[in-house]
């Protein structure tokens, strides 16, 4: 799988609220750094907040915007994008997001960690044409 095609899954299983599809894209063992006011969100959390949000039809839509791949490797595909999150209330979110997916035991390919980008980062990415 490449990156493309998994951020599309991700978004598109986020937009028809199927929780199970969605859940199988990410590693029991993900780790989400970057998030304020906490230091790391663990697959139970990812996994409440996504439960959550679906019943409750929290999520209006989920898109990505720009790619930029770092490393590719048979196993491990590290890259970089926007995702854009808008709320069913109107609110739409903006974060760079550094992925690292990889191909599990089950042969799978499942996000094993997810940074948000801080917006100087970000920025620096825009800035040299990276996303």
């Amino acid at each position: 799988m490449n990156a493309q095609s998994f951020l599309d899954l991700m978004a598109a299983t986020a937009n028809q609220l199927n929780l199970d599809k969605h859940m199988n894209l990410i590693s029991k063992q993900v780790s989400v750094f970057g998030v304020p006011g906490f230091e790391v969100i663990g697959y139970d959390d990812w996994l409440n907040q996504c439960q959550y949000e679906f019943e409750n039809k929290i999520l209006k839509q989920v898109s990505y915007q720009g790619l930029n791949v770092i490393t590719d490797t048979p196993v491990h595909i590290m890259f970089k994008s926007v995702e854009t999150v808008e709320g069913s209330d109107g609110m739409i979110n903006n974060n760079g997001i550094e992925f690292i997916i990889q191909k599990e035991e089950d042969g799978q390919c499942r996000v094993s960690q997810e940074r948000i980008l801080s917006e100087d980062e970000l920025e620096n990415d825009r800035r040299c044409g990276a996303l």
